[in-house]
């Protein structure tokens, strides 16, 4: 895993229509408005937050994970505006794997926004990062996302039954989906 094409300086991935880049506070109304809808994180393990103050301080955890190399999350930009967030996390140096794990903007739902976020990252941990695995959970009833994850060439490997505690959630059955490196090289 090369850990530098990550986190050594902050990657900007672009595809045909996003541009992946870092969140920064000049984008704060836009991450408030993607955090304060209760809808975008129905199927997260995410809670909604409604207070602006509360978001500013997140966008600077955001920096503090990379720079801990815990984490990283890019902006998903269309046209330069702020329409979702995807994340790359849960590294396991171990078995050359990580999880992957994406949101955005009610008003920007099925679009195709989604899987081209995750093509683009899936081809950036493959070729650059050289991942072996990349995973996602997901909630059963999150059938978006799963399509997301298909169309990705993600093979769903099964269900964890009552296997993970979700901020919001309480105990839930969560779907695994991944991809290997020999699966996106076919």
């Amino acid at each position: 895993m090369n850990f530098d094409a990550i986190f050594s300086d902050f990657p900007v991935l672009q595809s045909d229509h996003l541009v992946l880049s870092k969140i920064e506070d000049i984008h704060l109304e836009e991450v408030f408005a993607i955090y304060n809808n209760d809808a975008v994180f129905t199927y997260c393990g995410i809670i909604p937050k409604h207070n602006k103050q509360t978001v500013q301080k997140m966008i600077s955890h955001f920096e503090r994970d990379f720079n801990k190399k815990k984490r990283i999350k890019w902006g998903i930009f269309q046209d330069n505006r702020l329409v979702g967030i995807i994340e790359v996390m849960s590294f396991n140096k171990d078995v050359n794997m990580a999880s992957i794990g994406y949101f955005l903007a009610e008003e920007f739902w099925n679009k195709g926004i989604s899987t081209e976020a995750v093509q683009r990252i899936v081809r950036f941990l493959f070729e650059e990062v050289n991942i072996n695995r990349i995973q996602a959970e997901v909630m059963p009833a999150n059938k978006m996302s799963k399509k997301v994850l298909l169309k990705n060439g993600f093979i769903k490997e099964g269900v964890l039954r009552q296997a993970s505690v979700w901020a919001g959630k309480g105990v839930i059955d969560l779907e695994i989906y991944s991809i290997l490196k020999n699966d996106y090289m076919l």
